[in-house]
Parts: C-alpha cells; structure tokens; sequence
C-alpha cells in the first residue's frame, strides 16, 4: 500500500501545462548566461588543462561535442565525443544524446545522496566565443543529462578558432583552438594512439612490421 498526498488539480492542470508548453517549445529548453552563473556551477581550478587534455585526446572538429566525467580531483575518470546533426538546437534533444554518451562510459551515481563526480561539456563550433541560442540548448541538455546520471554539472566550454571559453566565467584562452595541433601529455611525447579494430587489426599491424 502507497500512501501520499494526491496534488490539486490546478496543480496538475498547470504541471501538464509546463510540460507540454517544453515538450513543444525548444526556445524553453535552454539557459540564457545569467542563468547558467546562477545555478552555482563548480568553478574548474585549471580550465586549460581539461581543454587541452580533452583536445588532445579527441582532436574535435567543428560541430564535434565532448562529453567528459571528472572526479573530485579534476583528474579524468571518463569521456566520449561524438558529432552534432544538423538541426535546431534543442536542449531536450542535446540531453539525450549527452545521457546516452554518459551510459555508455561510466556508471551513474544515482545512489549517492551527493554527487562526487563532475560532467564538463566541452563542444568545437564555428563562429565567435559570444553565447548562442544552440550554446543555451547544451547547457540545458547538460544540466538535465547530469541530474538523470547523478553527476554534478560542470563548466561548459566552447572551442572556436579564436581559442576557448568557460562559458558563464568569463575565462579562455587562444590555445587550444579548433585550428591548433594537439599539445602532447605531459611526459609524454604524443598522445596515446586511438583502438581500433580490435586483435584481427592487432595482428594486421605486426604482420606489416616484419
């Protein structure tokens, strides 16, 4: 037996209103600036190290979003990056694929009272570092993907050709850019090559070094 107490229907008349008033309403699925700096997001204590780590492990191309999980310590425990359709911008939709991309790398944390691990969206577009309405529309699916993973949601940052931004921090930089080499990890001389194939590619490759 279930007990609680059942809500009025005005109350209900209005819930109903609101979601389908977002349901059909993209220009309601996104965060203007303001918004997104008062919803109290965690500030990253070295921005350009997740841009350039990210950068180099995914190398993003325009229209190339990345989604990347961070643990208490900013080190990265997961990360995934994919390509944007062409289409509206719509937050309930960047949600989507966000929370898929998440699911697929790590684990959620929806048992935790308080999440312990942060979501950082890092998306390479063209134009300038200004806000945008399809900018607002990956903050919205940002925040909504993180809530429904159990994650804490972080920074969102834009990678132009001017360099990158935080947005909602007002910090950036001009390197890395979306026109920039990779910058190689530290100690170490280039990045980690990508898998690819699995072992019938394995054994392709050391047939052709002999």
């Amino acid at each position: 037996m279930t007990f609680g107490f059942a809500p009025s229907s005005a109350a209900s008349m209005s819930t109903s209103a609101d979601l389908a008033a977002a349901s059909t309403n993209p220009l309601t699925r996104m965060l203007e600036p303001a918004e997104w700096a008062a919803a109290g997001i965690p500030l990253l204590r070295d921005p350009r190290e997740v841009v350039s780590g990210l950068h180099t492990r995914h190398r993003p191309q325009p229209a190339t979003a990345i989604v990347a999980v961070l643990d208490p310590d900013e080190r990265l425990r997961a990360s995934a990056s994919f390509t944007r359709r062409p289409a509206p911008a719509d937050g309930w939709m960047f949600r989507n694929v966000l929370l898929a991309q998440l699911r697929k790398v790590i684990p959620h944390d929806l048992r935790r009272r308080t999440p312990i691990r942060t979501a950082v969206l890092l998306y390479c577009r063209e134009g300038d570092a200004r806000w945008t309405e399809e900018d607002g529309a990956w903050m919205w699916g940002l925040r909504d993907a993180c809530t429904l993973h159990g994650l804490r949601c972080g920074a969102y940052i834009t990678l132009t050709h001017d360099g990158w931004q935080v947005l909602g921090e007002g910090r950036g930089g001009r390197r890395p850019s979306a026109d920039s080499a990779p910058e190689a990890f530290a100690g170490e001389a280039q990045p980690p090559p990508p898998r690819t194939g699995g072992a019938a590619s394995e054994l392709l490759r050391r047939a052709a070094a002999r």
